[in-house]
This record gives C-alpha cells, structure tokens and sequence, in this order.
C-alpha cells in the first residue's frame, strides 16, 4: 500500500471570493500583474521544468490544463498566493483574506448526481475587517472550540478566527463575522499567529503541554494563555448573543492578560515556533551553567521549567530563546484595571473606545488622537542560534511531536532541525518558495500483531510534507534520515494548509473517551476547488529489513478486501487472489491469506481449487528448503478436500441411478411396514404442523465448499477425519453427502466408492447417514417403501467396507458396528424414523449373520446370536415409543396450560425411571385438560373392548359428529398405549401419576383452584389403598399444611373471613381461590381418614374410631409394581407410587383433628362467619395442629370447657344461618342429607346441615339444639316444607314448639297489623280477638321475619304443628288455641 491523495471537500463559489477580494483593483491593473507575473515565472524555470516532465506528469498536467480551460481565465491565475488563508484543523472553516477583507466560508453537505452526499464549503459571511484607516490583514488563524456538554464526542462548539493586523490590532471573530474581542497588544504590524492546544502525552517522561496562542511582531512576541483566552471568548460570544436577542449595546469585555517578550540579538524575525514548556536534564543544566557562568558558577537543585521559542529569519538564520517560568508576570494595562475596578462610567467608556469596541464617528476620531497604552516587552537574550549570514529564513514548522522543525530560506533549502538540541540534521535542496507540514501516523493493529513488541503500545511514525509550487510536486519524506516515500504531481498555484493544532479547550479529563475528526495536512487547488488529504501507511516508515514483511501485510489487506466486496465477478476474484498468493513471500501470511481465502463464502468451489493448485505448483517449482512443509501440507490437504467435494457435486448431478436390486434380506419388510403403517401414519398426521423457518436453515440448503472443508481434515497419513462442531453443520454434511442416495437421485456405490477412496473411516459415514435419516424424518415419511429400500442399500454398502465390521466377529457376541446404528436409534427423538431404521438394519444383521453361519458351518440350523435378540428388544422399545410419541403429540384444546410436548425416546424413558412412561403420559392428560371421570370412562373401555361389537362402534363413529371422531381418536390412542404398557399404566399408576401432575401444577399457579380439585379427584380413583394413603400424605406434607396453616393464622388475626389482599398477602391466592382450596383440603383429609379406616379392620370412613393405623397396616397387602419385561432395564428416579409405598402411616385422632379445623375454616370462608377458628380449641388441641401426620399427639380428652362449647354452638348456629339464607326454594324440591362433600357446591349444597350435625356431636355441641335452630330458621326463611321436614329429627320438641309460638304470632302479626293490604274481614277479625291475643300480637316484632309474607295455609299447619307439640298442661298452649282459631277464621274470610 502506497501514498494517496484523497479528495474530502470542495470549494464553491471561488470566482465569487476572488471577485470580492480583489473588487477595489481596476481590470488593468490586474492583468498588468499577472503578465508581470508569468514573466517572471518563465524565464528560470524553464531549463529545469523539463526535466520533471515524464509521461504520468503530463497527463496530469494536461488534465490540469483542460479543467483550467473549463474555469473561467481570471479564476485560473495565482491570486491565492496574495491573500493570507487559514483552515480549520476541522476543515469546517475556510478563511481567505488579502488587504482589508475577508470571506469565511463553511461546510455544507450536498448530494452530487449519483447519489452520494460529499461535502462542500460555501461562503457564509465576507465583508470588511479593519476599522483604522491604513491598517491591512497580515495573519489569519481559525481556531475550533470544544464544547462543554458531557454528551460531546470531539466536534467544535464553534469556530473562532484571529485576525493579526499591520497596525498591531489582534481581533477575535466569529463564524459570522462578529466581533468579539479586540486588543492592541504592540504597534508593530503582527507577522504571525500561531497556536498550541493540549495533547495527551504519549510517554510518562514527556511534559504536559498547556494551551497558547501566540502572536509574532518584529521585535517582541506575545503569548496568551489557552485556558483564560477560551473562557474570556466563550463569554464574550454568550454576551454578544444576549445583547443582539435583546437588542442593547455590548458591554465591553475586560482585557486580555499576556506576556510580551522582547527578543534580542536577531537582525530580522520573520517567523517563529513556541515549543513549549522543557525541563533540561540535570547534565544540559551543568554544561550550560558552566558556559554561561564559568567555573564558579553556581547551579540549582533543580533544573527550572523553561518555555522554549524558535524565530528564523537573519542575523542568526534561526535563534533559540528560552524564558524561565515564572520570571514574568502576564501584563495588563492600566486601562485594564481601570476597568476591573469599576471607576466612573467616563473613564469606563474612554477605555472602551481605546480597545477598539463599540466606536462611533466620535470615538474613531478620539481614538486617532490618542491610541491606547500599550505595555513594554521583557527582554529576553537569546541562547544560541545558527549563524548564516546569507541565508535568510523564511518560515518555520514545529512537528506534533514538538521535537522536530522543517525551516525555508531564500535559497531553496529546507532544513530539519532538531529542537533539543539545537543542531541541523538533514537539508533538502531544490524547493524554492517550498510550503511545510507535518503527518503523523499510528501503527495498525494488524500490523501490531506480528510485531515482536506487540503487548507495547501502539507506535507513531512521522513524516514531512514538502510542496514545491515552482516544480507542482508534492512529497513526503519519512523522518528522520527516511526516504521519499512518497510523490504526487499537483497544480502550481496550490496552498498547503497545515494547522499544527486541534480543538482549543480540551484537557486530560474532557477528552476521555472523545475521537478528535481533524485533518492534519490539506492542500487547497484554486484552479478546482479541491481539497485533498494525504494517507500514508504506517509500513513506509520502517526499515527496509521490514519492508518485506509490510508488504505482504498491504497484500494481505487487499485480498481481504477483495473477498469483502460483493460486486466483484467470479473471473476477476480468482485473478486476484492468484496473484497476491503468488506475491506473498512470508509463509506464515501466504498460509494466513489462502486460509481467508478459503473460508470465505463468496469464493466458487472452482475458484478454490483453482488458485491452491497454483499455489501448490508454484510451491512445487521451488526448492525444499525454501519451502515450509506445512504450507505445502495445507494446499495438498485443501486440493483433495476440494476434489471430493467436487466429486460428490457430480455424482449429486449424475443422470444415470443405480436400480434397487431385490435382496433376500429385504424380503417380509413391506409386511413390517403394513403392520406399523397405520400408526405411522397418524403420527405423519400430527408431527407435520405448520411452523416458521428460515430459508438458510433448510436442510435442502445446497452445502458450500467452505463449509465442507472446515468440518474435514486431512490427516498427514492421508486419512479424512470429520470434526464434530455442531449438530446443525453434521446434519448438512451428512444432507450433501448421502441424501441424493436417499431419494434415489444419485448412484449410491459411487458414492461410497469415492467416500472410502477419500479416506473417511465407515464409522464416520455410517454416523453421518443416521443423522441425515433422522433429521428427514417428514420426508421420509411420504414414500417409506422407496427411502427404507433405499437405506438398506447404503446400510448394506457402508458395512462392507474395510473397518466397519470386524473380520474376528463372532456372531455369537454384540458387533460394534450394528451397537452404534442401535446406540443411535435408542438417543433419537424422531420415532418414526428411528423406528424404520431399525427394521432395516435388524434385517440387514440378520443377513450378515447368516452368511457368516453358512460360511463357517454350512448347516440348515438357524442362527441365534446376541445381537439378533438385541435388535428385537430394540425393535419393540422403538415401537412402543412410536405409539406413545403420537399420543403426546395430539394437540392440546387452546388455551390451556402445560408448555410444549414433550419429545421422549427410548433413553429418555429409562433415564426416566419406572414411573417415566406414566410422567409423560400424566403431563398429556394435563395438557388436554381431560376431567378424571372421562380418562375413568376411557380406562374402563379398554377392559370392556374384547366383548364389545367392532361393527356397532363403526356405525357409532360414521354418525358422531367430528369433534367426537376426534376425541375417539385421541381415546383409541390413549388405549393403544396402556395396551402397549400394560404394568407402567395401570390405572392406579396412571391416577396417581395424575394427582401428582396437577398438585405440582396447583403449586405453580395456587389461583386456579381446579388443578387442586382435579388432583383429589384423580385421587378418589385409585383402588390401591396404601398408594392412596401415601399419594395423601405426600400432597399434605408437600404442598398443602404450609397454606393451610398460613391460612388458618391469618383467620384467627383478623377474626372473619379475611378480604382478598389479606389473603394473597398471607396465603398467596385470593379469597375465592381460598375457599375452593380449604374444601379441597376437607375432602384430601376426609380421604386420608377413609383410607385408614378401610385399612385398620375395614372400618367405615363416618366411624370416626380413635385408634391408630400405624399397628395394622399389613392386613392388607401392598400391590406389587412392576414393568414390562422389554423395559425391566429403566434406570432412574423412583415412581409416584413407589414413593408412596414407602410412607408411614398416619395417626388418626390427628387426621381427624386436622378434618375438624379444615371444615371450620371452609365453613367460615363459604358463609363469611366471624370467627377465630384456633380458639375454638383448647391448649392440647392447638398445640396439636399441622404437626406431622404420622407422629402420635397429646390430644384433647374429657368434656370440654363449657365457654369453648358455647363459642362452637354459636358458631355452627351461625353456618346454619348462613346455609339456610343461601338457600333457593327453586333448589328446595329435594333435599339430599346424604354426606357428600363436593366443594364447587358452594354454600348452597345440600349437605352443609348434615355436616353441622357431625360436627356438633364432634365439638361436644347439642345436637338437638342445632336441629331446633335449623327448623326455626328454615320457617323464618318461608321454607315450611324444609322445616317439616326437619322437624322429625328434633327430639326435645316442647322448647321448638316455644320458639314456633313466637314466629307464628309474628306472622300474624305483621299479617293482621303491619300488612299494607288489610281486609275488611282481617279488621272484623282483629275486633273480635280475645285482649290477651290482641295485645300478645300487637307486642310481636314482625320485621325480624326475613319471609313474613307467608300463605295462611301454612301457617295454619305450623299452628297444628304447635299444638301438637305442646303439652295441654303447658303454660302457652291456650294461647295456641287462640292462633289456630285466628287462623282458621281469617283463612275461610279470604277465601270468601
């Protein structure tokens, strides 16, 4: 890689600029210059010129002359050179002044004709800039501010441009031309401004440079610091802003604070360099204390800091001075402080008028009377210069590095001097009027790697850039004996802009992080408006022991490039490639390139093998000891990898396929696939579901060339490995390798053939076709006959290679050729595939076997061996797997829950376990969200399917509707599996496993509260009771009795049913999911308490006996679990009942404690009771409550405290209440007091009377009084028939007849007085009642009836009921007497 000039901007509107700037001249005058001009161009220049003309310098020269033909003829001449131009080191601002003007023009993006956005610069403010008369621009410098904001990256704020006048004005611009500031800092005419901003140091040793900008007069320099000079112009602009959006006058800023040298001892100083601040080494201290000083000199501890000043110009050529810090304050004049002390507004506005701001006609004229005080110069001596007499300098530029400056003279030299130590170290001759700059260069990281410094920072290399306008040439040389590295043949009349300077207001905090976009070196071509940056590499400037290396780097690069680009045709990218290959001498990067080369994707097979079969001749031709043995390796390895890939593309193409032939071994495989072909079938039906794929993860995806050859490696013997990387890259390898023979599309002997020629082992091919056959399961699928054939083939072709089978195989013992096909089919998910494959190799061992037994004993005995036995294992597992995977993908009815179908294979069930087979099934049952009683109703089919009549099912089918076929089919599959898994799905196993799936699915999500109704369902079908009684005990111990008790705490805080934040606070589930919780946990106790009964002496579960079931568990025996004899080799976690079967049994008194305070809490939950259901309980019972079931507790005993049962009896009577207001009529016909506890009832089951009663005769209540309370709420409610009813079952009758007395009479009453609708007989009939009745019935309260409008039938037969019940002799029963004769007349007058 070379030099490059790289065209970033252009300048428009450059004939408008000259225009301006040259306006005030007349159209004589200036041509009269410029044939003065050319004359004086012509006559030295033209012995010489000739000989820098070759042919590429005159075809650019003519290019050259033909756009200058297109400009305009005025645009083309040198009028740059006349004005003083100045470019941003952001190159977003350009500035062109001469005499008294200037035009500042700014970056502006455009789009050109093709598209492309490019940026330009544009004119966007000109006019005048002096405000004496007389006083002309001398020097302009444009210096881009940082910006202050945490969110910059290094782009300007704005941009503010100096301008140095001939009147010893410096004035402050910006972009705009406003002024900002301006300052009369000495009365000579300014020469040159020069500026230096903050760098980070490269190195710990090197000094940190401050910010300056400094200002050149023909005896004294000036120099004013960077931080106050960016703080004072950023006010100024915030204050000019300010002012003009309100439209005052500007105050006039304070004075800039400067320091002002005089430098002595030079003739003439035509342009100078601040260095910076140095520090000299302790040696440098005392060599120069003894010059100066002599030999009683004496020195100081430590050396001080000088700032270091460069001027050229005559008498000495160049001159170094150094000023000591700290030996001169910076000056600021009197009108300055006069400012800063706020005297008198006249004095403020004198001083005002000195500094040049906000003059008016009578200011300018009072200006010119008295110009302002200006301060004197600190002389400073000079150290030492180079003394030439008559060589004048011309100019000077310091190097970024601040170590190195390029100097011009007169004579046409330029000199490299070296600034530390004062001294000339190079000097080129031939470059009159020659223009400097400087490049700096960092090192690549590509180039870095190979470095053996490579863990050191990154290095910097510099060059010099020398334009020659006499000669049109630009060069860079690299520094500091280096060679031209590089040479462009440019215009004459350019100008080479070089800033030496970034962004002013940077420090080491702010410029964390920031990329600086600066342009270091610029060349500006009027005669086109361009401008042109230089790319040098960082490989130019190293040794020519190197350069070798860095060349083979650029080539490197370049075919990267190369094999980046897109639009690049086949031809073209394989000539390139061949020739940097071939160029590159380093073997370590020929190998690195023909390794890029061959990974990439865009290269064709063709191209590949192309360019390494070059390579590799090429290699060839040369001698041994120049070649390194692993790049050979490599392009022989590559080319016979390229050579099989080719191979196997043209068999893939081949027209010509081999034929099926029949073999005897096949014989009785259609019978096979008949057989399983309606499972197949219905498995093809549910496994091809839509889904969304991507078209580069299609198997059909034709495998590039690239991809084979990163997973084949050539060993050295010769031999072809595959690399295993991922299971997607094997099964395309395999697809490009062995699916062609698969579909009968390419010769499979020909295939093997050139496989095995190739190298690769038969273990390696025979994997490789395994994976291609199970991954085109869907495939496979559509034509089994065609593809199992087709397989057999192959099988039969890849087993008769050298290496597959062992010769010393003794059929009698288990080949590892035919483990690894079963290995294979015993991991794979895909069923069906793995199914046929095993039919087909089980047939071709068996042939392979057989021939071996002929050939050895030459008998007609049948051979058995192992590996035979093996297969059919094998053969029935896979089956069975077959069956059950099509079960598990029936799809599930949208919207419920259970995540994704679980894909099982024969080493998933028996890493599984035992009860594995019943796991995956339960998760289905889930999934299909099937009820217990229909997957009961399936399970009983299948016991009843041998007497059923087939035809009758048929009919059944052909008349259901669609979904029922659907659901018959989901139940034939269901029943095809437990047919298959006979013991692992028995019905207990199955229930079991299903209770436990919806327990742990309830644990998940507590909120649905039917998975925890379903799981006791589940668990009420399962015969086995000790499997019952273990599934109890785990579900309460597992997930149950920490929410229970949680729930049963919380209660007894809060005194009531609590409100649903409590709950889901407390428990974890809502207020409704609580209730349906705590019956569930009523009816999972009520469970365990059957199951004990049934298992200690067959007791009934209502007994309630207190004894233990731990003493009797064994008078009825255990079930025996076991598996099916194909999978008796299940290794893995134990089954659900297992599990079960090895629980201890439970203590019953502590069941039965637990049943009692589950029902109190449901109960107050369902009728929101207000209770604290723990202190309805002693000390001995609370302390017993949700310990462990099986332990035996101290449990209450004896009568209980009679304030305990009176807080119980009140409670029941409140349920009885609550009950009784639940209660419709419509739901009222018949009365079911059965014991049946099914929690959806709700509180308006059937059952909740009886349960009441139970429970009273538990809590030591009076059951009686309980009946009593029912029957009297009951008539309160109007449910007379109901409270007829009851009323049976009350022994103490005399006390309910009491309390019937007083709701009769309030019937009455509100019926005779409180009735809005009074009859005339009910009024007749009120006068005629006794006065005892009268006043009995007026005392009666009728609104605590909650029915009161009752039929006066009924009510007569309530009074009849009281009559009965009450005794002649008892104290009310007149009074009855009365009611029924009240009774009886009003009823006949309302009938009449």
């Amino acid at each position: 890689m070379s030099c490059s000039l790289f065209e970033f901007c252009r300048l428009q509107e450059l004939k408008t600029v000259r225009d301006f700037l040259f306006q005030n001249q007349s159209k004589e005058s200036v041509e009269e210059k410029n044939q003065t001009a050319e004359n004086e161009l012509s006559w030295d220049t033209s012995d010489w010129e000739s000989g820098w003309d070759n042919d590429e310098n005159k075809e650019e020269d003519s290019a050259s002359s033909t756009k200058a033909e297109e400009e305009p003829s005025g645009q083309s001449q040198p009028w740059l050179q006349d004005c003083v131009v100045s470019l941003s080191p952001c190159a977003d601002l350009l500035v062109v002044a001469r005499e008294q003007k200037a035009a500042f023009l700014s970056a502006k993006w455009r789009t050109d004709d093709s598209g492309r956005e490019e940026m330009t610069l544009a004119v966007t403010w000109s006019g005048h800039l002096s405000t004496e008369e007389g006083e002309r621009v001398s020097s302009v410098i444009a210096i881009p501010l940082a910006s202050q904001k945490r969110s910059s990256t290094g782009r300007p704020d704005w941009t503010c441009i100096v301008v140095g006048f001939t009147s010893g004005y410096v004035r402050f611009y910006t972009e705009s031309g406003v002024l900002l500031l301006a300052q009369l800092l000495h009365v000579d005419p300014v020469l040159r401004l020069k500026c230096r901003t903050y760098k980070i140091p490269r190195h710990p040793g090197v000094t940190e440079q401050h910010e300056e900008l400094s200002i050149l007069y023909p005896a004294a320099l000036v120099t004013i610091d960077g931080f106050s000079l960016f703080q004072s112009l950023r006010a100024c602009r915030n204050q000019v802003a300010r002012a003009a959006a309100a439209g005052s006058d500007v105050v006039p800023p304070p004075p800039l604070a400067y320091k002002k040298w005089g430098l002595q001892e030079m003739d003439t100083i035509v342009d100078h360099s601040s260095v910076g601040v140095m520090t000299l080494c302790v040696f440098d201290q005392m060599k120069n204390a003894s010059i100066l000083g002599g030999f009683h000199a004496s020195v100081k501890g430590s050396p001080p800091a000088m700032s270091q000043f460069v001027t050229v110009g005559t008498g000495p050529y160049a001159g170094f001075y150094y000023a000591v810090e700290g030996n001169s304050q910076p000056l600021l004049s009197h009108v300055a402080l006069a400012v800063a002390s706020k005297l008198t507004s006249a004095l403020f506005n004198a001083a005002s008028g000195w500094l040049g701001w906000n003059k008016n006609k009578n200011e300018e004229e009072a200006a010119q009377k008295q110009k302002p005080k200006v301060e004197p110069a600190t002389p400073l001596a000079i150290r030492f210069g180079l003394p030439d007499s008559r060589r004048h300098g011309e100019s000077i530029c310091l190097s970024p590095c601040n170590t190195l400056a390029g100097v011009t003279d007169d004579f046409g030299r330029v000199t490299l001097l070296d600034l530390a130590r004062g001294v000339t170290i190079r000097m080129w001759k031939g470059y009159r009027d020659a223009q400097l700059g400087w490049l700096q260069v960092q090192e690549e990281r590509g180039d870095r790697e190979f470095s053996p410094s490579a863990s050191l920072p990154r290095r910097h290399a510099l060059f010099l850039i020398i334009y020659a306008p006499r000669r049109g040439i630009l060069e860079v040389w690299a520094m500091q004996r280096g060679p031209r590295v590089g040479a462009f043949t440019v215009g004459k009349h350019c100008r080479l802009l070089y800033a030496g300077y970034h962004l002013m207001g940077v420090n080491s905090v702010t410029s964390q992080g920031w990329q600086l976009h600066t342009q270091q070196v610029c060349l500006l071509d009027p005669t086109t408006g361009a401008l042109r940056t230089i790319n040098i590499p960082f490989h130019l400037a190293l040794s020519d022991k190197k350069n070798e290396r860095a060349r083979d780097m650029h080539l490197l690069k370049r075919l990267s490039a190369v094999l980046k680009s897109r639009d690049m045709d086949p031809v073209s990218l394989e000539r390139e490639a061949r020739s940097v290959l071939l160029e590159i001498k380093h073997p370590a990067i020929k190998k690195q390139a023909l390794e890029s080369l061959l990974s990439n994707r865009n290269a064709a097979a063709s191209c590949l093998t192309n360019v390494t079969s070059a390579l590799h001749d090429a290699l060839k031709q040369q001698d041994a000891d120049e070649v390194e043995a692993s790049l050979l390796q490599l392009c022989s390895s590559q080319l016979k990898l390229l050579q099989l890939y080719s191979d196997i593309q043209q068999l893939q193409s081949a027209a010509d396929t081999e034929a099926c032939s029949g073999n005897d071994s096949l014989e009785g495989i259609e019978e096979e696939l008949s057989r399983v072909g309606p499972t197949l079938q219905r498995y093809a039906q549910l496994s091809c579901k839509p889904s969304v794929s991507f078209a580069q993860d299609s198997p059909d995806t034709p495998l590039s060339a690239q991809a084979f050859l990163t997973q084949l490696e050539c060993a050295e013997d010769g031999e072809v490995k595959v690399n295993r990387r991922s299971d997607a890259e094997w099964n395309q390898l395999g697809n490009f390798m062995f699916w062609g023979c698969l579909c009968g599309k390419s010769p499979t002997h020909k295939v093997c053939d050139t496989l095995q020629l190739a190298g690769i082992s038969p273990q390696q091919l025979l994997s490789l076709l395994m994976s291609v056959w199970l991954q085109r399961e869907k495939e496979v699928l559509q034509k089994p006959v065609e593809t199992v054939k087709n397989l057999h083939t192959l099988l039969i072709a890849l087993s008769n290679m050298d290496g597959a089978v062992e010769e010393s195989w003794d059929t009698q013992s288990v080949s590892p050729w035919w483990q690894q096909v079963r290995f294979t089919c015993i991991q794979s998910h895909n069923a069906a595939a793995a199914l046929l494959a095993a039919l087909v190799a089980h047939r071709a061992a068996k042939a392979s076997i057989t021939s071996r037994a002929d050939s050895k004993l030459q008998s007609e005995w049948e051979a058995v061996s192992l590996e035979l036995e093996q297969w059919v294992v094998c053969v029935r597992q896979l089956e069975d797997v077959l069956v059950l995977q099509a079960l598990l993908l029936v799809p599930s009815p949208q919207g419920t829950a259970g995540g994704a179908v679980v894909q099982c294979s024969i080493k998933t069930l028996q890493e599984g376990g035992t009860g594995g087979i019943a796991d995956s099934v339960s998760k289905w049952v889930f999934r299909q969200n099937m009820a217990p009683e229909q997957l009961k109703k399936i399970l009983l089919r299948k016991e009843t399917q041998d007497t059923g009549d087939q035809k009758e099912q048929r009919e059944d089918r052909e008349e259901a509707e669609k979904c029922q076929e659907e659901a018959d089919r989901t139940a034939g599959l269901l029943l095809a599996v437990c047919q298959r898994f006979p013991d692992s799905l028995s019905p207990d196993l199955l229930f079991a496993h299903c209770c436990w799936e919806y327990v742990v699915q309830w644990n998940k999500d507590p909120e649905e509260g039917r998975y925890l109704f379903f799981a006791v369902e589940h668990l009420k079908l399962i015969t086995s009771p000790h499997i019952q009684l273990g599934i109890s005990t785990m579900m309460w111990s597992t997930f149950i009795v920490k929410r229970f008790s949680a729930a049963a705490f919380l209660m007894e805080k809060v005194g009531k049913a609590p409100k649903d934040r409590l709950c889901r606070r407390d428990v974890g589930i809502g207020d409704k999911a609580m209730t349906s919780f705590l019956g569930c946990c009523v009816q999972l106790l009520q469970i365990l308490m059957e199951v004990t009964g049934l298992l200690v002496k067959n007791q009934s579960s209502l007994s309630f006996i207190p004894f233990y079931a731990d003493s009797a568990m064994e008078e009825i025996p255990a079930p025996e679990l076991s598996v099916e004899e194909v999978w008796s080799g299940a290794e893995g976690p134990a089954s659900i009942a297992e599990l079960a079967l090895e629980q201890r049994g439970v203590h019953y008194p502590l069941v039965q404690h637990h049943w009692l305070l589950a029902t109190l809490l449901h109960a107050a939950m369902s009728f929101s009771v207000k209770v604290k259901p723990l202190s309805l309980f002693d000390s001995k019972g609370k302390n017993a409550f949700f310990r462990d079931l099986t332990t035996i507790q101290l449990m209450p005993s004896g009568d209980m405290d009679p304030g305990l049962v009176s807080l119980r009896q009140e409670f029941l009577l409140r349920v009885l209440t609550g009950w009784v207001q639940a209660t419709d009529d419509a739901s009222c016909s018949s009365p079911a007091p059965v014991f049946t506890s099914l929690p959806s009832d709700g509180p308006k089951a059937d059952w909740w009377p009886s349960l009441c009663m139970d429970l009273g005769s538990l809590l030591q209540v009076n059951p009686d009084i309980l009946r009593r309370h029912l029957v009297c709420e009951l008539y309160n409610q109007g449910l007379d028939l109901r409270a007829e009813e009851a009323i049976l079952q009350v022994e103490d009758k005399e006390v309910l007849g009491s309390h019937l007395l007083v709701l009769t009479g309030q019937r009455l009453s509100y019926s005779l007085l409180h009735n809005q609708n009074q009859t005339q007989a009910a009024m007749e009939l009120l006068a005629r009642l006794p006065p005892t009745l009268c006043t009995w019935l007026k005392a009666m309260d009728p609104s605590e009836l909650r029915c009161p409008l009752v039929s006066l039938s009924n009510t007569s037969r309530l009074v009849i009921h009281l009559i009965e019940m009450l005794p002649e002799n008892h104290a009310q029963y007149s009074l009855a007497l009365h009611l029924l004769e009240a009774v009886d007349v009003l009823s006949l007058s309302t009938e009449d």
